[in-house]
């Protein structure tokens, strides 16, 4: 444990050290010509205002958990986001959207890929299991006691994955993990993100599908909750990679390469109705 804190504690000199913007500084001091070079790399970089590593891991893994006051406020959330779909009300959606916690789920997901860790990677992919079965539960019944059931341009609009929900989804997750990665706390990121990429609605028109017997509907909607949670997750994994956060373990050559294959594989899979989808649409244009 003292070794793994020992690390840390170094990653993090690492991480808050003098980078990109400590040498932009001393050019200025010198009065020198500054390389575009470093003037790109001090604007896009991500070291210089980010957390330190034990900040970073309490943080993603506290927003991802599933118990006491996050899953009491995602049942709201689901709840919430059913009556805007059912009575057309973006308003009421955008409110949904902004108080639901799946987010945290899949974020504390990416940063167990990130840091080699088994134990995260599993207690969170189960957590973020159960935060499914229930939000779509949760929905479900709504929609059965719903006096109305109509189907509104807002439940259709959850039901028409395309090439921009990926779009969507993966620079979404970069903003994500960058805004929860940082010094400051205080941040419009999230809740600006939480809005675009719009997680939980697609779950409630699983939810309306499932009460009604829309089965199209429910396997449209359940396949754009993936593009949108797969893709914030992927991108927030090569973020936190990106930021070298310490490793639980250091993965061999050979399993380096079999995970490559495995998540290049995942991606095909999960990009692949879209494409067909997508080439269908332009053909029907032509």
């Amino acid at each position: 444990m003292a070794a793994n804190n020992k690390n840390i504690e170094e990653k993090n000199k690492d991480i808050n050290g003098p980078g990109t913007l400590e040498q932009f500084r001393r050019y200025m001091r010198a009065g020198e010509k500054i390389p575009m070079k470093e003037v790109l790399k001090t604007m896009f970089s991500l070291s210089e205002d980010t957390a330190s590593y034990e900040e970073i891991r309490d943080r993603l893994l506290t927003g991802g958990k599933v118990t006491g006051t996050n899953m009491v406020v995602m049942i709201c959330a689901i709840l919430i986001a059913s009556v805007g779909l059912n009575t057309n009300s973006v308003a009421i959606i955008i409110g949904a959207m902004l108080i639901s916690p799946l987010m945290g789920s899949i974020l504390a997901m990416a940063y167990g890929t990130a840091v080699a860790s088994t134990n995260v990677i599993e207690r969170h992919s189960l957590g973020f299991l159960m935060q499914i079965v229930i939000s779509v539960a949760t929905s479900t019944l709504y929609f059965l006691l719903s006096p109305v059931k109509d189907v509104t341009t807002e439940l259709m609009a959850r039901t028409e994955p395309s090439m921009f929900s990926v779009i969507v989804a993966f620079f979404g997750g970069i903003a994500g993990i960058i805004g929860s990665t940082r010094k400051d706390k205080v941040t419009n990121v999230i809740p600006g993100v939480a809005i675009a990429t719009a997680i939980m609605p697609p779950l409630c028109t699983c939810g309306y599908a499932i009460a009604n017997a829309k089965w199209d509907m429910l396997i449209n909607a359940a396949y754009l909750f993936t593009i949108n949670a797969y893709f914030i997750f992927l991108s927030a994994e090569l973020i936190l990679l990106k930021l070298k956060v310490p490793k639980i373990k250091e993965l061999s050559e050979k399993e380096k390469k079999v995970y490559m294959i495995r998540k290049i594989r995942s991606t095909v899979i999960i990009l692949l109705p879209c494409i067909v989808f997508g080439v269908r649409a332009a053909w029907k244009i032509l």
